[in-house]
């Protein structure tokens, strides 16, 4: 079973996705006689068991022309998007860093978040953006000081891909160079395709992938990593009261352009990113303008305004 957010921004409608009843070819089922949204409240009230009743009991309707619908994150806006930074060994390596003896953690705020075919626009003035591919934890109920990480997976309501875009720039360089600042930028983290139920998928063993412009970059193993699922989740807990609906991104292997193996993203460029059973995402990349200064536009105005009078 995969869920789904499929349309326009603002306007998605629930889906999920699963073999047709006669055994044919998987078809998208309109989910919204079950739940509006998918969203932190639906998880938390068991919204993917009652969906996984629904599947079996052949109540939910095939959503017409779902295939020509735009694909949102499976997940509508989280709470709180947590990050686990240096979390393979070869990707600190290549960063200049020594592996970390706990996770390293930050936040990207929750409006960074889009979906998994949006235009992923570069920002104005970017000389540094890198792609990342990661394994993404979906939170299904409230986790605060969890006792040990067995009982850290009983908060894990399922998985999907993520893909942490970072400005280096911002980041690293400098004295001023930050996490946060290098890594919220607008659409920077795109989700999905699907949300893939704890139950269905194994997430120790899951193979990750990434490409540019056609070109291999990415290519690990979950096993890889330094801090594992149960391991994050319990970790995170103690400091921070994981709430439904909140995603935390697992962190990344080796194979970006912070490495110097590669360049880093320019306008025009395409980025596949995929991990087995989760499914895959792909971007184009557009430069955003550089807005006008305050003098610029203001001449400009004085400009429309003088042609206007003649």
């Amino acid at each position: 079973m995969k869920i789904a957010r499929l349309g326009p921004v603002g306007r998605e409608i629930p889906v999920v996705y699963a073999p047709a009843m006669d055994g044919g070819e998987e078809e998208a089922y309109d989910a919204r006689s079950i739940t509006g949204d998918i969203d932190g409240a639906f998880l938390a009230a068991g919204g993917v068991a009652r969906l996984r009743s629904a599947l079996t009991a052949g109540t939910l309707p095939v959503l017409p022309d779902a295939a020509n619908l735009r694909i949102g994150s499976p997940i509508a806006r989280p709470g709180n998007v947590v990050c686990i930074g240096m979390n393979y060994a070869a990707h600190a390596a290549e960063s200049g860093a020594a592996a970390p003896e706990a996770p390293v953690v930050f936040l990207k705020p929750s409006n960074t978040v889009a979906g998994p075919y949006d235009d992923a626009p570069i920002p104005p003035g970017s000389r540094n953006y890198d792609w990342e591919v990661e394994l993404g934890i979906v939170i299904g109920r409230e986790a605060s000081y969890l006792d040990n990480p067995v009982d850290a997976m009983a908060a894990v309501a399922g998985y999907l891909v993520g893909n942490d875009l970072s400005e280096r720039a911002y980041q690293v360089a400098g004295a001023a160079g930050q996490w946060t600042k290098g890594k919220s930028l607008p659409k920077s983290t795109p989700l999905g395709p699907w949300l893939v139920p704890a139950e269905d998928v194994d997430p120790g063993n899951l193979r990750l992938r990434s490409w540019v412009n056609g070109e291999d970059r990415q290519d690990s193993t979950t096993a890889d990593l330094i801090f594992d699922v149960p391991t994050v989740v319990h970790h995170v807990s103690q400091y921070m009261l994981l709430e439904p609906g909140d995603v935390i991104l697992t962190g990344t292997p080796e194979g970006v352009a912070l490495s110097g193996r590669y360049a880093y993203l320019q306008d025009g460029d395409v980025v596949d990113l995929e991990i087995e059973c989760l499914g895959r995402q792909r971007q184009v990349y557009v430069r955003t303008p550089a807005p006008r200064a305050p003098a610029q536009a203001e001449a400009a105005c004085t400009e429309i305004g003088t042609t206007s009078s003649k």
